[in-house]
């Protein structure tokens, strides 16, 4: 019976049309899909809060916090760097409020108010790309930082979503200071630069605190895509590129006001480093190993931890002396290193030594540290032929106790014997560091080690002997106005060598006066009979290599004391 009823129901049901089945229905089927949709939307919301409880900050990969050390010349010049990355961390307070809004313009305009993650942002650069329009990043700046410093680059849904989690944990968690001065110490700005402070020295030679509206402009428009913008200033190509970016960035500042109007109207395009660096970037490389034993010596440490340390090292060493020098040397016969076809292979090292202070002023070991990263000038055993001839009779102390029976010193040597004599017998250790700092802290501090070498008559009995034996004379600079208050030594130059007439083998030409002493050194060698050793060979005589050193050393010479008093 039962059966039959519901037969009977079913087949009334068929015949009721579908509209009003639904009809019937509707508010039933809305009901359960509300329910479904509310557990749904309540699963989602647990599942994130439950995600974001569990989702802890990592610590940042350990390359994005080495610093290399920097070193830097007596005014402060950059020289170069030692360290496994190029980069230096610095506090938000030494980038300029222009640099920052420049940063925030390029990339994420949202930066100040958003909650580290902009779903704006992200429509707004796939807007852009399907429309052709400037480009913009779709990660915010935090995101940015997290993908840059603290996550693998892994492409993934799952990476991106716990980059997100991480974004805004870390945005309620800290400052917009603090995220903003993580992701300008970390972000790649092309040059092999990490960070803000590495970039503005490679593209601009300058510390951050120091950039121009402009500069900061610039920077923050490379961020985009460094390794193409790099070579902004020697590729025409990419300079005009990047300027219209740069135009871009500062209209956008312009109109949110972080720079006024007349700025944006006095904005001109930055000027850039030369890029890849010229030949004297790789000479440099002779100043900073001699730079960094004496650093690492001094601090107790291991070269390669001062190389990842963070340090600024601030040398002795005058960077535009140490640049003429090198194409000075350049226009010396045999002064390139190069060979004469015979095997024989032709040096030129150079040394200037501050009197009775110590401070190596140049430093010229070389013209290719790829091709010889061996240091003439600390290092090179040339032969001291007559070179020492005028110490011959003068009685010597420790540390220039047998420099007479010494056959082979060093250039640098030699110069800071020569010093002694121009100090009036004061004797300094020669020395390449003032101090060091690291993180706004000076942890180390030079002071001259000196000692009385030479009484009166010894350094009377050198000077003498200079004077009337050198082989060639060299050019005095005009003397200074001298005052009854601050007599002065007379200026005195020496050249001498190992080998005569047409077989020279070595030239020393060495020119002082109370302010600087100045010893070039002109030798040659060729292959030994045994593997990988070296013996003296001869200096070509065209020209003459007494004539190549007197004139290139009083070159120098003029370069180092112009202005001078």
């Amino acid at each position: 019976m039962k059966r039959r009823i519901h037969a009977r129901a079913r087949a009334h049901l068929r015949r009721i049309p579908l509209r009003l089945r639904l009809r019937r229905t509707r508010g039933r089927l809305l009901r359960r899909l509300l329910i479904t949709f509310v557990l749904l939307i309540a699963a989602v919301c647990t599942a994130a809060v439950v995600a974001y409880r569990l989702t802890d900050i990592p610590e940042p990969h350990p390359e994005t916090v080495t610093q290399s050390t920097v070193f830097v010349d007596d005014k402060g010049s950059y020289l170069g760097r030692r360290g496994p990355v190029d980069r230096q961390e610095v506090p938000l307070s030494q980038v300029p409020r222009s640099v920052q809004d420049a940063v925030i313009a390029a990339e994420n305009r949202s930066f100040r108010t958003d909650d580290g993650v902009s779903p704006r942002a992200i429509a707004r650069a796939v807007l852009a790309s399907l429309t052709g329009g400037e480009r913009q990043g779709g990660s915010t700046i935090t995101q940015q930082y997290v993908k840059n410093a603290l996550l693998s680059p892994e492409q993934s849904l799952s990476r991106k979503a716990h980059e997100a989690l991480i974004a805004i944990k870390l945005d309620r968690t800290r400052s917009k200071d603090d995220i903003l001065a993580g992701y300008l110490n970390t972000v790649y700005f092309g040059r092999g630069s990490a960070g803000i402070q590495a970039a503005a020295r490679n593209y601009f030679g300058v510390d951050t605190r120091n950039l121009t509206v402009s500069q900061g402009a610039a920077l923050a428009s490379i961020v985009n895509i460094p390794s193409y913008y790099e070579k902004a200033g020697s590729d025409p190509k990419v300079t005009a590129t990047l300027k219209a970016r740069w135009s871009w960035v500062l209209d956008a500042m312009a109109t949110s006001g972080a720079i006024t109007a007349k700025q944006r109207a006095d904005a001109t395009f930055p000027a850039f480093r030369f890029y890849p660096p010229g030949t004297t970037e790789g000479q440099r490389q002779y100043m900073i190993d001699v730079a960094a034993q004496e650093a690492a010596d001094r601090l107790g440490i291991t070269e390669d931890q001062l190389a990842r340390g963070g340090y600024t090292v601030h040398t002795t060493f005058d960077l535009a002396l140490q640049d003429a020098t090198t194409e000075a040397v350049k226009n010396l016969k045999g002064g390139k290193g190069d060979k004469d076809g015979k095997g024989t292979t032709l040096h030129t090292a150079v040394v200037a030594i501050k009197p009775g202070d110590g401070a190596v002023r140049l430093l010229y070991g070389g013209s290719d540290y790829a091709r010889q990263p061996f240091n003439d000038a600390v290092g090179g055993a040339v032969e001291a032929g007559t070179a020492l001839d005028p110490f011959g009779k003068v009685p010597l102390t420790t540390p220039l106790t047998g420099l007479q029976k010494t056959p082979a010193p060093t250039p640098l040597k030699l110069a800071s014997a020569y010093a002694t004599v121009a100090a009036n017998g004061v004797y300094a250790a020669p020395y390449t560091i003032t101090k060091i700092t690291r993180d706004g802290r000076q942890v180390y501090t030079a002071h001259p080690d000196t000692r009385r070498m030479l009484d009166e008559q010894g350094v009377f009995m050198v000077n003498a002997y200079m004077s009337k034996t050198s082989e060639a004379a060299i050019p005095s600079r005009p003397t200074a106005q001298k005052t009854p208050q601050t007599p002065q030594t007379p200026q005195t130059s020496f050249t001498a060598g190992a080998g005569g007439g047409t077989t020279r083998r070595t030239i020393w030409s060495t020119t002082q006066d109370p302010q600087l002493t100045l010893t070039i050194a002109l030798f040659a060698d060729r292959p030994g009979k045994k593997k990988n050793t070296t013996v003296p060979a001869q200096l070509p005589n065209n020209p003459p290599p007494t004539e190549s050193a007197a004139e290139t050393a009083a070159q120098i010479w003029r370069l180092a004391t112009a202005g001078a008093g």
